[in-house]
């Protein structure tokens, strides 16, 4: 059993917990992912390790309540306990040997990219960090990001927060105007990374993109974060979550994602109506 020992509501749907984990906060670096079970009965989830603190034993994770299972782990408070916690799982993201890189979060995507950028930043590159949200009430983790960038720039859809616009705006604005970047790194929406990705091709600059959308079982067995890299099957778990975006087949994986959208939503309308029964 892991016991939750923090935990802070980022916004309405995305919540920071940090959980005793020793083992795995000793071992965990930037860009790894855990499996956790909510209780005995639950299902699988992979979520990326958002820091680690050795000295206390802890391992910080960011989630969104997307589904059952996360909202199940939402309902969780300080002192209640995980039935598993599993990692450090995946392949570590390259962070050594730059000088320069630009991070791209999008919405939740950005608890996945700000461990990246803070890796980089302290290996001691310099890190211009942008980050995307539907508007302000979303934003999350903006002193976080600002601590280890060394240009933060916010952009929302509807312009109360930060910049009005997409990443890809502010983003290009940048390489307009000189801007020279060793490596882009991208993580958030699927739609998101393939634009960005359609973006940085047209400056030949290489760019990371973290799979970790699509990934659902973490461990490579159930085949549904599989994905076309390069014209090669790959999955996102165990080969990933780090892939050259350029070489990612985006539609395909787009296309996939869909497939479980109805099942999650009749899963976590099932699990609401359980919440409400037990409160009555």
């Amino acid at each position: 059993m892991f016991k939750i020992v923090r935990r802070r509501d980022l916004n309405p749907t995305v919540i920071m917990m940090d959980i005793e984990a020793p083992l795995v906060a000793n071992k965990a670096k930037a860009g790894q992912f855990i499996i956790l079970r909510v209780d005995e009965e639950g299902e699988r989830i992979p979520l990326t390790v958002a820091g680690t603190n050795k000295k206390e034993g802890t391992v910080e994770i960011i989630f969104q309540v997307v589904g059952a299972s996360t909202l199940l782990l939402a309902h969780k408070q300080v002192g209640d306990y995980l039935q598993d916690f599993v990692g450090p799982l995946g392949e570590p993201s390259e962070v050594e040997g730059f000088n320069k890189v630009c991070v791209i979060g999008g919405g939740a995507g950005c608890a996945i990219a700000l461990p990246v950028a803070r890796a980089l930043h302290e290996n001691g590159a310099k890190v211009t960090s942008i980050v995307g949200f539907r508007n302000k009430d979303l934003v999350i983790l903006e002193d976080e990001f600002k601590e280890v960038s060394d240009e933060y720039i916010l952009m929302s859809d509807d312009g109360s927060a930060g910049t009005k616009g997409l990443v890809t705006n502010a983003l290009e604005e940048l390489l307009k105007k000189g801007e020279k970047f060793d490596r882009v790194i991208c993580i958030g929406p699927l739609i998101m990374m393939k634009f960005v990705c359609l973006l940085t091709k047209k400056y030949n600059i290489k760019t990371v993109v973290s799979m970790n959308p699509i990934m659902i079982d973490g461990t490579g067995m159930c085949g549904c974060c599989r994905l076309t890299v390069g014209g090669k099957v790959k999955f996102a778990c165990v080969d990933g979550p780090d892939f050259d975006g350029h070489e990612v087949d985006f539609d395909e994986a787009i296309n996939r994602n869909k497939m479980y959208r109805d099942f999650e939503r009749k899963k976590y309308e099932e699990t609401c109506n359980l919440f409400k029964k037990e409160v009555k």
